[in-house]
């Protein structure tokens, strides 16, 4: 069963939670699986492109679900892809999980396979398009970025299945805010969302239905341009996640 319309959740929020055992999936994994209309054995598909599909994170993401009803895979790009088909594999997964790293190469990559297209088809037909960082960027028009550098800067190519700008990790690392207020006002980037770490928003079509936490003390962020010239940043309390 596929998501009831075209569904995007965008995180500060990692897939995977600590627990006594090692990574274990979070809070995140049941509302994207919510998200997805709740099959009996979700579909749940992980990129890790923007980490040049590093071996050590894909073989984390399948631990994490090792022994549940979630039957996990993952889309690699290099060297070369590791499925036949990627269309057919995105299009039949509930769930799409995207890992951070750098949006720059990310985005690159995904066009030079022609993912650009299979992404948007994949949305409008119901799979979750989610992800963390990078994984929350890509679907935006834009936001902020260290794929170049220590000092952020804006990337203002991404997917733009979502009209607006992001931001993320707003709470947890010195240069996010500034940097995004700044991006707004002078109009390199549109107003958008930004989320502290823990946060994530829900877009249904292209608007923001809600924003979730998996902790206390978090929020996510509306920042717009004012008639001043300004940006104007208002919060966007979140429901507390199980």
């Amino acid at each position: 069963m596929p998501a009831a319309a075209p569904t995007i959740l965008a995180t500060s929020m990692g897939l995977h939670a600590r627990g006594p055992h090692g990574a274990v999936p979070g809070p995140v994994v049941d509302l994207a699986v919510e998200l997805a209309g709740r099959p009996e054995q979700p579909r749940i598909t992980y990129l890790g492109t923007a980490t040049g599909d590093d071996p050590a994170r894909v073989a984390g993401f399948y631990g994490a679900f090792a022994g549940s009803a979630v039957r996990a895979s993952h889309l690699s790009l290099f060297p070369m892809p590791n499925l036949a088909d990627v269309r057919t594999h995105l299009l039949s997964q509930d769930v799409v999980w995207v890992g951070g790293g750098s949006v720059a190469a990310l985005l690159a990559v995904w066009r030079v396979h022609g993912l650009d297209e299979v992404f948007r088809e994949a949305w409008q037909a119901g799979v979750v398009l989610a992800g963390v960082s990078a994984g929350s960027l890509c679907w935006h028009a834009g936001g902020t970025t260290d794929s170049f550098g220590p000092d952020l800067r804006p990337v203002t190519n991404g997917l733009a299945l979502l009209p607006h700008s992001n931001g993320v990790h707003h709470d947890s690392e010195a240069q996010r805010r500034p940097v995004y207020h700044r991006l707004v006002a002078e109009g390199v980037l549109p107003a958008g969302y930004a989320t502290d770490d823990g946060v994530g928003l829900v877009y249904r079509g292209t608007e923001l239905v809600e924003a979730v936490s998996d902790r206390p003390g978090a929020s996510a962020h509306r920042v717009a341009r004012g008639s001043d010239g300004q940006a104007v940043e208002t919060p966007v309390r979140p429901r507390r996640l199980a």
